[in-house]
């Protein structure tokens, strides 16, 4: 009897570290205190072990290896496509074809979109937003559209794959979806929720007159069409693999990003100043957090709570709602990590809807997705201005229909 009165303290002490990691991710960090999210999962980590009664091992066997190993591989794919210049030059040779804006847009939809269902939606972003800015000055055309058409469009293409972002990589590892049968299901609600990204903005958006203005190249890496050639040989060998084998996704991304290393030219370090460190460790936090929060048998009870009541987290429109709620308060990867256990009889199926609705989720507000942040943030240094406000505008209503599609198409 003495035994759950001597844990009592601990699992308190639990919840309540959990409770402040998640409202960290939802602020984006912690009052008084110089944190990110990365800094406050790994923070929390720390704190739950002691108060969880774990052992270093007991936390390490809490993640998710598999996950870390395949998003660590495709980074360093990611940082060689990057360092050849590929990104860059791709979205140079569309710019430069004599299309209107409407083909424009379309043209830089569909690059980003394919480009993100096979390599991070954050690094094309990071690649292509420099140069569509500067298109649009020296054309005159009004730049908001076609930045959110670039960050919504990497979005939604990224739900495409189980490799297009973190959370899709997440669950595919976690639930062991096949990639061939996630690709069939996802291409169609995928597809349509591009076209209507860009039947909204060409045509339900009223696009602001600007005068041309003068602009310098973009600073990125110098297109080596041999770097090039070499990571898109690995990628799609590592796609075929993916296709028409069982052979264990992460080993196999492991194997590619090894070759990639084994370079004359580019020195390991460069390639490794490209991996997102912070979102690994963020990774890993959160798992060792959740971990503990799942012991404590609360989310359990939460959920056979809301059961009682009639709401099933495994039906379309509930977990839809839950899905985008959660994503937006708190981003899309600690969201997808709180709903991943309570998925039902068949996670399976409602795993590939989230995969998708957490992605979809992402184009709603400003703050849903790391990709929409990375534009913004490089359009300014262009001196474009793209608040909240404009993006709510430009993206909320071709996220919602987006959305809704997907869920009537699952």
């Amino acid at each position: 009897m003495s035994a759950p009165a001597l844990h009592a303290p601990f699992d308190g002490g639990v919840v309540i570290v959990f409770a402040v990691v998640y409202l960290g991710m939802f602020l984006g960090g912690l009052p008084k205190l110089k944190l990110d999210r990365a800094g406050i999962a790994l923070l929390g980590a720390i704190a739950v072990i002691p108060l969880a009664g774990e052992t270093i091992q007991d936390a390490a066997r809490a993640v998710d290896l598999p996950t870390l190993v395949l998003l660590f591989a495709f980074m360093v794919v990611s940082a060689q496509m990057r360092l050849g210049g590929f990104y860059t030059e791709v979205t140079r040779r569309v710019a430069a074809l004599p299309l209107s804006p409407a083909a424009l847009l379309a043209a830089l939809i569909a690059v980003a979109g394919a480009l993100s269902a096979v390599f991070s939606n954050d690094v094309v972003c990071l690649a292509m937003t420099p140069v569509v800015a500067r298109l649009a000055l020296r054309r005159g055309l009004d730049p908001l559209p076609l930045l959110v058409g670039l960050a919504c469009a990497a979005n939604i293409g990224s739900a495409a794959t189980l490799i297009g972002n973190p959370q899709n990589m997440l669950i595919g590892s976690v639930l062991k979806l096949h990639f061939g049968d996630y690709l069939r299901q996802a291409l169609l609600p995928v597809g349509l929720g591009l076209g209507l990204l860009w039947a909204w903005l060409a045509f339900g958006v009223r696009w602001q007159l600007t005068a041309a203005r003068a602009a310098g190249a973009a600073q990125e890496p110098a297109f080596d069409a041999w770097q090039s050639t070499k990571g898109l040989i690995v990628a799609t060998a590592l796609m075929g693999v993916f296709l028409f084998s069982d052979f264990p996704r992460e080993v196999a991304a492991l194997i590619g990003a090894g070759v990639l290393l084994m370079s004359r030219r580019l020195h390991s370090s460069e390639v490794m100043g490209f991996v997102d460190w912070q979102l690994l460790l963020l990774f890993i936090g959160l798992f060792v957090v959740n971990h503990a929060f799942e012991a404590t048998g609360l989310s359990a009870q939460a959920v056979t709570w809301l059961q009682g009541r009639g709401v099933h987290l495994h039906e379309p429109g509930t977990l839809t709602v839950i899905a985008v709620l959660l994503s937006n308060l708190v981003s899309n990867v600690p969201a997808v990590m709180l709903l991943l256990p309570h998925l039902g009889s068949n996670p399976q199926q409602a795993g590939v809807l989230l995969a998708l609705v957490s992605t979809l989720a992402g184009n709603l507000l400003l703050v849903g997705s790391i990709a929409n942040l990375i534009v913004v943030d490089l359009a300014e240094k262009e001196g474009i201005r793209l608040d909240w406000r404009a993006h709510l505008r430009l993206a909320a209503p071709a996220a919602l229909a987006s959305l809704l599609l997907c869920v009537l198409v699952m």
